[in-house]
């Protein structure tokens, strides 16, 4: 599938229609210890900020350093009560399981961004459990607007597979009313300024990728 501009054009369309409501927009990040969960929600909370929105971020929860199950959430809009993500406007999922835990979160017109990458828990190791192969179906079953990306393929192409954050991110910022300089800006505040170039590259690598986007 390759995504043409008027079909990019729909999806940013839905996101200034619910802000245009003055509702608010809900984004819920979920991965594993290690991945930059927290980078993202900082990454993305920040720009919100540039773009003169206001923000509430949740705690991260999980357990980070063990490599278990790690969600973050952000809410953006006119005026934001709660940082509270009951169900998600969108689900940015950086391990390609880890999206499977989100199905709680989904909503009837939830957009699913799923990184291909894959981090096998112990259980699969020990032969407990098998790591599912059709993840994309499954999310399928609960909403049409699922989108895999291969991120950490992009990463290691750039030189540092570690940007896989990064890159979602960039592809992400296609959806969503916040402009280009709002987002560098945010990876030129937050980033160490020794790997700010990297991650920039990164951005705009995952950015660039809709414009000849098809499924893996």
């Amino acid at each position: 599938m390759i995504l043409a501009d008027k079909s990019i054009n729909k999806y940013k369309k839905r996101s200034v229609s619910i802000l245009k409501r003055g509702e608010t927009i809900s984004v819920l990040f979920a991965g594993v210890g290690g991945q930059g969960i927290l980078l993202a929600t900082g990454l993305m909370a920040r720009a919100c900020l540039f773009e003169g929105f206001d923000v509430k971020v949740s705690e991260v929860h999980g357990m980070a350093q063990r490599g278990g199950s790690v969600v973050g959430s952000i809410r953006f809009g006119k005026k934001v009560f709660s940082p509270t993500v009951d169900h998600a406007d969108y689900i940015i999922a950086l391990e390609e399981v880890e999206s499977l835990r989100c199905l709680d979160n989904l909503k009837k017109e939830s957009i699913f961004i799923y990184n291909t990458y894959r981090i096998f828990p112990s259980t699969v190791y020990g032969g407990d459990y098998s790591y599912p192969d059709n993840v994309r179906e499954l999310l399928s079953e609960f909403t049409p607007d699922v989108f895999p990306v291969d991120a950490f393929e992009i990463a290691r192409r750039l030189g540092k597979s570690k940007t896989m954050n990064t890159v979602l991110l960039g592809f992400f910022s296609n959806f969503l009313p916040i402009s280009t300089d709002s987002w560098e800006n945010a990876i030129k505040d937050i980033i160490p300024s020794a790997i700010i170039e990297i991650n920039l590259n990164a951005f705009m690598a995952g950015r660039n990728l809709i414009n000849n986007f098809r499924e893996v």
